[in-house]
């Protein structure tokens, strides 16, 4: 049985995880303890992944030959572009289906501290790139382990033959581990699942379905729309086997595990397997978990706009331009930001004149909708670093005739 189980895709294993997940969860919703196998899994993945990115990365550059310049160029913007092009979908969306909610009785979220200028977000982003390597390592700041593995890596490039082999023998076998955990994705599913049915999620669908409804219609609008559009006509190929090849192995895991962090494990692996090249995707990941960040430019945009209507305001059409704009460059420096992408729904807010007393009940909405919220996000946004990596060095590959893997 073990020998059949393994010679098994983890793609149909991790469906029969999650399939045996929902029925445990709906016939024996008091067996609790089945949840720790959910909450091993995504801290195994976020404990290895700092550890994983600091180590690939300057093993990287450690051994580099050089050249990726270009490459990493492109990543960059189509990270940017497709973080803008969620944001104005999400204004669309908004224009077509408006949502009004009541506030009435909607406490505001309590204990957090929301940033009130792009200042204070470019400052809270510049403090972690010269955070303490050793803190950063241990809090799972993604922007200061790159910057410090981009500094080491480089300072090793000088390094005897022997000490940058050993880095590099260090990678595979963190490498390996990282397999080893992604081996048990179907139990971590399994038990991630059983948790989401058996606490009765569904309820949110009752207070704010239409909501509900327009995030993750405009968010898969985004991802099986829009993001192909951009992979299409920048390789001039059909983009879906790339596009539903990243959402089913990489979309899945992040929207169980609701962690971009807990994914770069399963994102960097599935970068080997359709053989990109290490020294790009091991910083291109990573950097892509902090930047590329659609699903969190489609959320600040429909909460302000929703914010909005339920005052009775029609913001125009430029100004709704302007705040996906907003949503663009806040969403890019959320991961620095205590709380996320909901605690930047303030800042947009206040676009449009709204208090920071409704802002912030915004923010409450936000909790109560993240368990659906917060996985759609995530998936979108950690199956997009994977999209637009691929479609950077394949565009690489066109360029010197090769034949694409797709």
């Amino acid at each position: 049985m073990l020998k059949k189980w393994n010679s098994m895709s983890l793609i149909v294993r991790i469906l029969i995880g999650l399939v045996v997940g929902v029925i445990l969860g709906l016939a024996f919703p008091g067996l609790r303890w089945i949840r720790v196998l959910g909450t091993l899994f995504v801290g195994a993945l976020k404990g290895i992944a700092p550890l994983l990115v600091f180590v690939l990365v300057a093993s990287s550059l450690a051994n580099a030959k050089g050249g990726n310049m270009s490459r990493f160029r492109t990543v960059i913007f189509l990270y940017l572009f497709s973080t803008l092009c969620a944001a104005v979908v999400a204004v669309f969306v908004n224009f077509a289906f408006p949502v009004t909610i009541s506030l009435d009785g909607m406490n505001a979220a309590q204990g957090y501290v929301a940033p009130t200028s792009m200042s204070e977000i470019l400052m809270n982003f510049l403090t972690s790139v010269v955070a303490n390597p050793v803190d950063a390592l241990a809090d799972g700041d993604y922007i200061g382990i790159l910057f410090w593995a981009v500094i080491f890596g480089l300072a090793l490039k000088k390094a005897g033959e022997q000490t940058r082999s050993i880095l590099s023998d260090l990678a595979d076998g963190i490498s390996t581990v990282v397999r080893w955990i992604i081996s048990c994705a179907p139990f971590g599913i399994l038990g991630l699942v059983f948790d989401a049915v058996s606490t009765g999620g569904l309820k949110i669908l009752t207070s704010y379905g239409e909501l509900v409804l327009v995030l993750v219609g405009t968010m898969l609008l985004v991802a099986l729309v829009v993001n192909p559009l951009i992979v299409g006509i920048s390789l001039r190929h059909n983009p879906f086997p790339l596009v539903f090849k990243c959402i089913r192995q990489s979309g899945v895991t992040a929207f169980f595990t609701r962690s971009s962090a807990a994914n770069i494990p399963v994102n960097m692996e599935l970068c080997k397997e359709l053989g990109l090249d290490e020294e790009v995707y091991s910083v291109s990941i990573p950097l892509g978990a902090t930047i590329n960040m659609d699903g969190a430019a489609a959320v600040i945009t429909t909460f302000a706009m929703t914010a909005a209507f339920s005052l009775g305001m029609k913001p125009s059409l430029p100004m709704a331009i302007l705040l996906s704009i907003v949503a663009t460059f806040s969403a890019c420096g959320a991961s620095g930001v205590a709380g996320g992408s909901l605690l930047l729904i303030p800042l947009a807010c206040s676009l449009f004149g709204i208090s920071p007393d409704v802002a912030m009940q915004m923010v409450g909405v936000g909790f109560v909708v993240s368990v659906i919220q917060d996985s759609m996000e995530t998936a979108l946004n950690s199956s997009g670093d994977v999209i637009f990596t691929a479609t950077a060095e394949f565009l690489e590959w066109k360029k010197q005739g090769k034949k694409l893997p797709l």
